[in-house]
């Protein structure tokens, strides 16, 4: 279960974002983040995960990021990328091991108590762990990138266009298990979509970028329209000093 708030959090690495950004999103709470391309929305995530330089704050909970360590801070807040990174051969050293005679909730860090679960509901099995990392397709990969994800249980998920690429039928997997580990776990979960009926389905409060500053979106809206938003068309100058979102 955590809580995610940003105070005057600002990425600092040439993000569209121009106005610093103040969020709370509660246990167990989705949010989608929408904008036009180039607005600042991965940067944003990037910045939250402590992957790059940003100023301001970011709190779980009570906890600032500056006094966790930056181990301590990823197991916490994870971050599934549109193109997922893969380090070694197999798929299955990639996934954590629970020492032995520990439950996965008693392991240090955390690991997901039921892996198998996880992974049938996805679309694999356990023999999933003795493949090579060459023969997946992008959906596997970006399939079992979600599942190394959650296997270390982190309170809050960062999903950067979880379901871009997904035929339909995977789409839906990862709608219901992303959903059914928000509700189990509390997560707050913070996720990049431009999928209108995406956003209708699983019901998520929606925020956008546009012109430089982060705000409410008012209705759905669809890609054309994302791309020609400025801030006046979502409630005025942001300039106008800071509101909580």
């Amino acid at each position: 279960m955590a809580r995610l708030h940003l105070q005057g959090l600002l990425p600092l690495l040439g993000s569209g974002l121009r106005w610093p950004v103040d969020l709370d999103i509660g246990a167990g709470e989705l949010v989608f983040l929408s904008g036009p391309s180039g607005s600042g929305k991965s940067l944003l995530l990037r910045a939250i995960a402590d992957l790059d330089p940003s100023a301001g704050e970011i709190l779980i909970d009570d906890s600032p990021r500056s006094d966790l360590r930056a181990r301590q801070w990823r197991q916490r807040v994870a971050l599934l990328p549109a193109e997922s990174g893969w380090w070694a051969e197999r798929v299955g050293a990639h996934f954590p091991v629970p020492p032995p005679g520990a439950a996965g909730a008693d392991a240090d860090p955390p690991v997901h108590p039921d892996l198998k679960a996880l992974l049938s509901r996805l679309g694999f099995s356990t023999d999933v762990y003795g493949w090579s990392v060459a023969r997946l397709s992008t959906g596997e990969r970006h399939r079992l990138a979600l599942a190394r994800l959650l296997a270390h249980t982190p309170g809050v998920l960062l999903l950067d266009e979880a379901t871009a690429n997904l035929d339909p039928t995977n789409r839906a997997r990862v709608e219901a298990v992303v959903d059914d580990y928000r509700e189990r776990f509390r997560a707050a979960v913070l996720w990049v979509s431009h999928d209108a009926e995406q956003r209708e389905r699983l019901r998520g409060r929606h925020l956008v970028i546009a012109d430089g500053a982060l705000r409410e979106a008012e209705g759905e809206m669809d890609a054309s329209t994302l791309a020609d938003l400025t801030a006046a068309d979502l409630g005025g100058d942001p300039g106008r000093g800071q509101r909580w979102i």
